[in-house]
């Protein structure tokens, strides 16, 4: 069991590190290949951050374990907004834009409910359903990059502007750590993740949905965290958002495109895919009832209370 810890423990700091070292060798790159910093910001920099939930998915598809990677992707989604969004509004108040109702909201829930359709219709996810789902990616990128286009006063301060007198051979050596960091990361998550469940005596979608979950959401909540105790009002909700709606149509867009995932866990159906959707759709009163376009500390509490319910009631089942 200890050897199982510590392979998940290495798995998780090697996704940091190697989503860190991704993000600032494709920033970089970026800026070689002369691309504005609104499209950096709006598309490379949400494709870097997911990297971890991506390899992740690939990596248990590929394994046989589907469950991990459905597990994955529900369970990320649900603390991107429970943990990550919770915590943050805890320590400070988060300002919600018009964007918000306007276009990121509605894109997430239609995913969702989406994903629960695909999956409840024949407990798969096809090839071609993944392809559609990256499809949808793709316009949903393109919608993106105009509507910044047209107000063009968005301020992306997650691009960092140093970045654009990187070197050729240090962006190759970056790219070169982060994709063997994130390779290894998740070859030890998914193998250290898969020993726990087996001697816990748990199925590998429990595990999946809690412990390799908030694991692959580290990342957006260390930057949430830091971004709220800096006051500086970066993290917004629109990058939770866009991170949740990465995870459904890329992660598993892409990893079903390569290998098709089936529903394993009954649980996933029954009870996890509705939590998921609870916590998409429960945004949007929030976002307007007491205070209007305001996540107050009283709603980031309940958010997190919610997060925990759900993790209780997992271990429970």
């Amino acid at each position: 069991m200890f050897l199982s810890i510590l392979y998940v423990l290495i798995g998780f700091v090697l996704l940091v590190v190697g989503g860190e070292f991704l993000v600032r060798s494709s920033v970089a790159l970026s800026f070689r290949l002369k691309l504005s910093k609104m499209v950096i910001g709006l598309t490379v920099v949400s494709f870097a951050t997911s990297a971890p939930e991506l390899l992740v998915s690939i990596q248990a598809a590929l394994d046989g374990l589907s469950d991990i990677s459905l597990g994955n992707v529900v369970g990320s989604n649900i603390a991107n907004i429970g943990l990550v969004l919770g915590i943050t509004a805890i320590i400070g108040p988060l300002a919600i834009d018009r964007d918000f109702y306007k276009f990121n909201w509605p894109v997430m829930v239609l995913l969702s409910f989406a994903l629960y359709l695909l999956l409840d219709n024949d407990g798969m996810l096809t090839q071609f359903e993944g392809g559609m789902l990256f499809l949808s990616l793709l316009v949903y990128l393109f919608l993106l990059i105009r509507r910044a286009r047209k107000f063009s006063d968005v301020m992306l301060e997650e691009v960092d502007d140093s970045l654009q007198k990187t070197s050729n051979f240090k962006i190759i050596v970056w790219l070169l750590i982060g994709g063997c960091a994130l390779y290894f990361g998740s070859e030890l998550l998914v193998k250290g993740a898969e020993d726990i469940a087996v001697k816990m005596g748990v199925s590998e979608g429990v595990i999946a949905v809690t412990l390799i979950a908030v694991g692959t959401s580290v990342p957006e909540l260390a930057a949430s965290v830091i971004a709220a105790l800096k006051k500086e009002k970066a993290i917004s909700l629109g990058n939770l958002i866009g991170s949740n709606i990465f995870n459904i149509a890329s992660v598993l867009g892409i990893t079903s495109l390569i290998q098709p995932i089936a529903v394993k866990d009954e649980t996933l159906m029954n009870v996890n895919i509705y939590w998921m959707l609870g916590f998409a759709l429960v945004l949007l009163p929030l976002a307007f009832i007491p205070k209007r376009m305001v996540l107050s500390r009283p709603k980031g509490f309940l958010i997190f209370v919610a997060y925990t319910v759900f993790i209780a009631l997992v271990f429970i089942k």
